[in-house]
């Protein structure tokens, strides 16, 4: 890990030589390199939209998300769960216009060994997904074994342990601290499930604020205050750093057109980029292709994401999703899905938001409904599960 010190120096008109004053570099989401750590989101989310007035009938949309992500981390292996569930329901403005309802839903499990602990090197990865969606013959399943390099760094604690002790010390409980303070109060934050374990889940708060607390001095009862109230209702947004690629082989065991079994291979690569500790950029691409005598295809998908921190309780999430599919016997599509929300956390787990939404499909097929660009104005609420 890179550690920057800059040093400013002095010198006298008398051109004798004034000593080096060090100054130690600010905290970033770097400094925190804790191999062993584990978070856990959960939310779900709920959009709608009402036209009314100049058509035929009362227009809607109406979408609602279930996105699910936990990640454990130790000196040789990283596994993930994932689960992302949708469902929507719209009608149109025409008279003839009838109420159309979607819903689909994937889940997933990787699990990337390292063939050396507390390396960011090579490893070797298996993956299971199961999908299910409106309309399907078969559920989707899929397995996957393959290597990789590199390695993601979950850095949430470090990003609470900023808020924690910036918390404080805009009261005036804490004077300034050193770097390792920050990075000491991080790696008790990232053990939050350890202390849940040993003390239990009405009990260990305050034995973990305890803890946090010491590594800070005397910060009285107004600080224990105000770091509970720091680490438990304010929210604070995923935080990751490094990269990743992967590439393995599979199988497609079944699939939602109930079509057999076909072998896959698979791309993948992942980027994160804490630009600074309000900033976050993301970025994950996967490349997979069905190897199929009759009808050979691929899918491609790129995420990318960036996420400003406006204030303790107001986020601006960006997002752009580009997906593409061709098959030897269907058209190419391309879907450009861009979304810019803006979210204000009332607390911890509950938020209201507000998202302007473009999306563009490319099919190749005019007059099917999706030649013009989809624009959208989505009043949303959010609940934080986990």
């Amino acid at each position: 890990m890179k550690k920057h010190v800059h040093s400013l120096i002095a010198t006298s008109i008398s051109l004798s030589f004034a000593p080096f004053v060090l100054a130690e570099a600010p905290v970033t989401m770097y400094d925190f390199d804790e191999a062993t750590s584990a978070y856990e989101d959960a939310y779900l989310d709920a959009q709608f939209n009402l036209n009314g007035g100049n058509q035929d009938q009362t227009s809607y949309n109406g979408y609602i998300n279930l996105d699910y992500e936990q990640v454990f981390d130790s000196p040789d292996r990283t596994t993930k769960l994932d689960f992302v569930g949708t469902g929507s329901r719209s009608r149109g403005p025409n008279a003839t216009d009838e109420s159309v309802s979607n819903y689909q839903a994937l889940g997933a499990i990787t699990n990337d060994m390292y063939f050396q602990p507390n390396s960011d090197g090579a490893f070797w990865y298996g993956k299971g997904e199961v999908g299910v969606q409106k309309g399907m013959e078969d559920p989707f399943t899929k397995v996957t074994v393959g290597l990789g390099y590199g390695r993601v760094v979950n850095a949430t604690p470090m990003a609470k342990s900023i808020r924690l002790i910036e918390a404080l010390q805009e009261r005036g409980l804490l004077g300034n601290v050193g770097k390792e303070t920050y990075i000491a109060v991080a790696d008790v934050i990232s053990r939050e499930e350890e202390y849940r374990s040993r003390y239990g889940l009405e009990d260990y708060l305050e034995y973990w604020i305890q803890d946090i607390d010491a590594l800070l001095g005397n910060v009285g009862a107004r600080g224990a205050i105000r770091s509970y109230d720091v680490l438990e209702n304010e929210r604070i947004s995923t935080r990751k750093y490094g990269w990743l690629v992967r590439a393995g082989v599979g199988a497609v065991i079944s699939n939602y057109d109930g079509s057999d079994s076909k072998p896959v291979l698979e791309i993948g690569a992942e980027y994160h980029l804490p630009i600074n500790n309000l900033l976050q950029f993301s970025e994950e691409a996967i490349f997979t292709a069905i190897l199929d005598d009759n009808d050979n295809g691929y899918v491609f998908a790129n995420d990318m994401s960036l996420t400003y921190e406006f204030s303790d309780n107001i986020d601006w999430e960006n997002g752009w999703l580009l997906t593409h599919s061709e098959y030897e016997h269907s058209n190419d599509i391309t879907t450009n899905t861009v979304a810019s929300t803006f979210r204000y956390y009332i607390s911890n787990s509950l938020s209201l938001s507000l998202t302007g939404l473009l999306e563009d499909t490319e099919d190749n097929i005019d007059g099917n409904g999706n030649d013009d660009i989809d624009r959208a104005l989505l009043f949303g609420v959010t609940y934080r599960l986990k």
